[in-house]
């Protein structure tokens, strides 16, 4: 009988507080505890995420292991998000990480978040066809911190090929809905109110990045004007065009992520392309990559909702490859706020 592998993953580097157990790359449980108290700040406040993250991290580790069905002591490894990500919340995790490895007697591995979102895509669930991506693949890693095409020749060779120049996708989004009066987390009602709305109704102005870079702080910058503009005309502008406003400003973050994509895929000649991170979650981005598939017979892999924003599952299957290649990390380990791929 082949040895079980069971992983806990532990990820804390912004304001869920998350873990999950892995057992031979099949997901047993994923736990993830939800930060309330930022929504009246219109964004993560570190501090307060800091102190959610101890007060969740023991009752969130606990029901991992027992809806896993597994005991503490079945563990072989436990690994954690050491960044990047907020340090207050990194610290949280790493130091619980650090001191359960220590105190039950079992390896100790570090994962990079990024790294941890392309390898959602790996991921294995009873009862399903368990799809993955081919090697090489391009992944498109969204989230709110960052925006990234990279090049994945293997488990352990990642290459960022293309990256944002100054704000991410992700963070267009929360901002274009904060100007818009949206609650946070702005970038999921973008997403509902887009379906309604005209996604050629509005234009706004694109900074052009050669290569495979990105950019969207003009971006916001246009749509801000674009806006304001509106409201000085009618003060009920934002009202009158918010299902139309929405579906512009997706259509044209989306666009760009597409457009690079693309130009990756036929310069490279991968046709294997998969997507990431918080962002990959927004339907339109969905749509337009299924077309990829349809229209360039592109082989398009998107993970399942609950893999595309921080979660510990893509860490414990990072975990889970690491450990295979005893890839450990010892006591004097420390989280990294900024921390490249």
């Amino acid at each position: 009988m082949s040895k079980k592998n069971i992983i806990l993953g532990i990820e804390s580097s912004c304001d869920d507080t998350s873990a999950a157990i892995i057992s031979n790359g099949f997901i047993l449980s994923n736990i993830v505890a939800n930060q309330k108290v930022h929504e009246k700040y219109g964004g993560v406040v570190p501090e307060l995420a800091s102190r959610a993250h101890q007060q969740n991290i023991i009752p969130v580790v606990d029901t991992a292991i027992k809806e896993a069905g597994i005991t503490k002591e079945e563990l072989s490894a436990i690994c954690f998000t050491q960044g990047p990500g907020l340090l207050g919340s990194l610290l949280v995790g790493s130091s619980f990480a650090k001191s359960f490895a220590l105190g039950i007697d079992i390896p100790l591995i570090a994962v990079n978040h990024m790294q941890g979102h392309i390898m959602a895509h790996f991921i294995k669930e009873e009862g399903t066809d368990n799809r993955q991506p081919k090697f090489p693949f391009l992944c498109l890693t969204v989230s709110g911190g960052h925006t990234q095409i990279v090049l994945v020749k293997s488990v352990e060779n990642m290459t960022v090929i293309g990256e944002t120049l100054d704000d991410a996708a992700g963070e267009a989004f929360d901002k274009s809905a904060k100007i818009l009066g949206l609650p946070y987390p702005g970038g999921p009602l973008i997403d509902k109110h887009g379906k309604l709305g005209d996604k050629h109704k509005f234009i706004f102005g694109k900074h052009k990045v050669g290569e495979l870079n990105f950019s969207y702080s003009g971006i916001k910058t246009s749509i801000l004007r674009v806006i304001e503009k509106g409201v000085e005309e009618n003060p009920n502008f934002i009202e009158e065009n918010r299902d139309d406003l929405c579906a512009s400003i997706q259509h044209t973050i989306v666009d760009i992520l597409i457009k690079k994509i693309m130009k990756a895929s036929k310069e490279l000649g991968i046709n294997e392309i998969a997507i990431a991170g918080g962002v990959s979650a927004n339907s339109y981005l969905r749509s337009r990559l299924l077309e990829l598939k349809e229209k360039y017979h592109k082989e398009v892999y998107i993970p399942k909702f609950e893999y595309c924003t921080d979660n510990a599952a893509m860490i414990a299957i990072s975990g889970y490859y690491k450990f295979l290649e005893g890839e450990f990390v010892g006591q004097s380990v420390t989280p990294k706020s900024r921390f490249k791929l």
